[in-house]
């Protein structure tokens, strides 16, 4: 019975405008790259038993030493992303099955942005996951939600208060997961914007489970700075005893 975490890293950061054109996942902050920030939290998770990470294929041996640089053992593979993240997420399940063939292997599929995750969501995932079949990691909704208009018109106004935000990790049994991107593949489909969109499209109940509305994905780079003031304000209260 294997928890392993899917860290999905094959995202190129073109929304960050970085001068250096480096992906993302590999800016620093105090000199530890941000994907090393999120498998770190993976890593000293005593419910997490290995890791298996998507990267652009071009920077797996620099994923590879920074693994090494900052020991991050529990990495057991770093197969090369795809053009979407559905694709990046199946190359990873593949290996996922392949090292952790039984059917009780529970998947948490994670962004290698979203740095901020803390270990009582990555421990209800995976309670919740093994209970009901499946978790998905939510937030409520903090600001009005407004579906697609046109014509500049404001379409309908939704109650914020019945409304959540999908985030990650998203947890599942692999054989349940891997089942449904076969069948995508086969019908053609790379375009599901997530997991949870996926298994809800081939007919799976999903359950939730309430994360920190903290545990944000790094984007753009407003996010990077709403990140280094987290993680600042961490650091300066650890330091005073705060």
């Amino acid at each position: 019975m294997s928890n392993i975490a899917l860290i999905f890293a094959g995202g190129t950061g073109k929304r960050m405008n970085t001068t250096s054109g480096l992906p993302k996942q590999f800016l620093e902050l105090y000199g530890k790259p941000i994907i090393i920030y999120t498998l770190d939290k993976f890593e000293n998770d005593d419910d997490v038993e290995g890791i298996v990470i998507a990267c652009l294929e071009a920077y797996i041996p620099k994923m590879w030493k920074l693994c090494a640089k900052f020991h991050i053992t529990k990495v057991e593979a770093i197969v090369p992303g795809g053009s979407t993240g559905q694709e990046s997420i199946y190359h990873g399940l593949k290996k996922v099955h392949e090292l952790h063939p039984q059917d009780d292997t529970v998947v948490l599929v994670h962004d290698g942005v979203r740095p901020l995750v803390d270990p009582l969501t990555i421990s209800n995932s995976i309670r919740v996951a093994r209970e009901k079949g499946n978790a998905i990691t939510v937030t409520p909704a903090t600001e009005t939600v407004i579906l697609d208009s046109s014509d500049d018109k404001v379409g309908t106004i939704l109650d914020r208060h019945q409304c959540q935000l999908a985030k990650a990790p998203q947890t599942f049994f692999v054989k349940d997961l891997l089942e449904c991107h076969e069948k995508a593949r086969a019908e053609g489909r790379n375009d599901f914007i997530d997991s949870a969109n996926l298994m809800r499209h081939y007919g799976k109940e999903l359950y939730t489970v309430e994360g920190k509305t903290e545990n944000i994905k790094i984007t753009t780079p407003i996010d990077y700075y709403i990140f280094k003031a987290i993680i600042t304000a961490k650091e300066s209260s650890n330091a005073f005893g705060l």
